[in-house]
């Protein structure tokens, strides 16, 4: 990680209300992803339309959402993290008043697309604690922001049930649109901008649309595969043009002096490597987000099922959200004095002891919990870590886009994850009247593969190397000036 010296002189700022804040921001952000879940088996009621329809109200976030982080991330490089920070937060609040006034799909894709513009908020706020916070703040600050993701999804989805269940559900959009502009509010007063010398270079537009198309293909061929087939027209199209776009994208980007992501520098190994963690860290993470809440809410009928409802769902797992919170600042001090790769090798493994222990706990919703508190532990530890090993290989200059990347790498690692449990899931089911129901090898089949995953997890990240000064300081020598 960086001393003082390669922070250039900027504004006073008061540590404390700036981590409060950009915290903030980033649980708003992580909201709107487990916001319409307690809503998923009313929305094609709702919005008149099919169950195959309604799914893409969850699809038009997260391909939006992957798209729009690495180009926010560069144009926060670029003009300024508070300035993209604010920009940030219109789409979001335009997207959740859509969303509140919607009565079909149409307007609610639109709406929930915008929102997806909100994930920005996150590596945009991580970067910008690298900005502004003195070196000794910086890991335990980091940790509270990336853990921000996991505390916005715990405790968001009982309230989102809570209110989906006992008031109209346009509340829940109603109450998104007015703590976004809180947030903006906040952000204006409390995160000033770190001034930029130079004028910033040309936006790459050709590299974004590469790269949005090259993504747009493959995410949908990965969270639609299972409802078209693997093997159908569709998705194979969709993979193999993700695959020649990619290519393209890459020569392309090379080949320019001011490029929307620099390859030279992600492919340095520390950053290389650390993206290549954090896809299956995120892999591990999500595969027991999509179990445990199924297992709590099957029919106790079934012998594996504990019959609870929505609501209770959500509370049996929300202290998971406040572990991640309350073991996040332990992270940080353990990346301050170990290093980041010691806190992201100490959370996988304790990611995987937390799937390991689901063979023993899961016939019980307190075992349940137990379970969702030890990987979210484990999260914890992580998810501060990745971004404080990217930030110690990469130039200052870069901060953003290197970290929206590996935001985007976390993303895709979800995405994989929702796919091959869905698999197994569904190939381990049994038909109950007209319903298939996933049995109980099968929950257990997904929860070994998340232990299997954090395990790799972790020995992907004992091949990172260290991160020196000499080594950043060379990277920072060798990069263009691009801002």
């Amino acid at each position: 990680m960086q001393t003082s010296t390669d922070t250039p002189p900027g504004p006073r700022v008061r540590p404390d209300r700036l981590v409060a804040v950009l915290a903030f921001t980033g649980i708003i952000g992580a909201l709107t992803q487990t916001l319409v879940v307690p809503l998923i088996a009313e929305l094609p009621a709702i919005l008149n339309t099919s169950a195959s329809n309604s799914s893409w109200v969850i699809t038009a976030t997260l391909l939006v959402g992957a798209v729009a982080t690495p180009v926010v991330g560069r144009l926060g490089d670029m003009y300024g993290k508070r300035r993209m920070l604010l920009v940030c937060t219109v789409p979001l609040i335009l997207g959740s008043v859509t969303c509140a006034m919607s009565s079909s799909l149409v307007p609610m894709l639109v709406g929930r697309g915008l929102q997806g513009l909100g994930v920005g908020l996150i590596p945009l706020g991580i970067s910008a604690l690298r900005d502004l916070l003195p070196p000794e703040r910086l890991h335990s600050s980091i940790a509270l922001m990336s853990s921000s993701m996991g505390i916005g999804g715990a405790l968001g989805l009982p309230v989102a049930a809570a209110v989906a269940q006992h008031a109209n559900w346009r509340a829940l959009f109603w109450a998104v649109a007015l703590l976004s502009v809180i947030a903006a509010a906040l952000i204006a007063i409390a995160v000033p901008e770190v001034p930029r010398g130079g004028r910033p270079a040309r936006f790459d537009f050709v590299g974004a649309v590469g790269l949005g198309v090259a993504l747009t293909c493959l995410l949908l061929a990965v969270s639609k595969g299972a409802d078209w087939g693997w093997v159908s027209g569709t998705t194979l199209g969709l993979f193999a043009a993700a695959a020649l776009v990619l290519l393209a994208w890459g020569a392309w980007e090379l080949g320019r002096p001011a490029p929307l992501i620099d390859l030279r520098i992600a492919a340095r190994r520390p950053v290389l490597l650390t993206n290549a963690a954090s896809v299956v860290v995120g892999f591990g993470m999500y595969a027991q987000s999509l179990i445990i809440p199924q297992l709590l809410q099957l029919p106790a009928e079934t012998g594996y099922g504990l019959g609870r409802s929505m609501v209770a769902m959500g509370l049996w797992m929300a202290p998971a959200g406040v572990v991640m919170m309350a073991v996040s600042p332990i992270g940080g001090r353990l990346s301050s004095a170990r290093g980041p790769k010691i806190t992201l090798f100490v959370g996988c493994v304790i990611i995987a002891l937390g799937y390991g222990s689901s063979m023993l706990l899961m016939g019980s919703a307190w075992g349940l919990m137990i379970v969702t508190c030890i990987c979210s532990c484990g999260v914890g530890f992580a998810y501060g870590a990745m971004p404080a090993l990217i930030m110690g290989a990469v130039p200052q200059s870069e901060t953003a886009s290197a970290n929206a990347v590996n935001s985007l790498m976390r993303a895709m690692g979800t995405s994989i994850s929702a796919a091959v449990v869905g698999v197994v899931l569904t190939q381990m089911s049994v038909q109950v009247g007209e319903y298939s129901l996933p049995t109980e090898s099968g929950f257990r089949t997904g929860l070994l593969i998340g232990c299997a995953v954090a395990l790799v997890a972790a020995a992907v990240t004992l091949t990172i190397p260290s991160s020196e000064r000499k080594q950043l300081e060379r990277v920072q020598e060798k990069a263009p000036a691009r801002v």
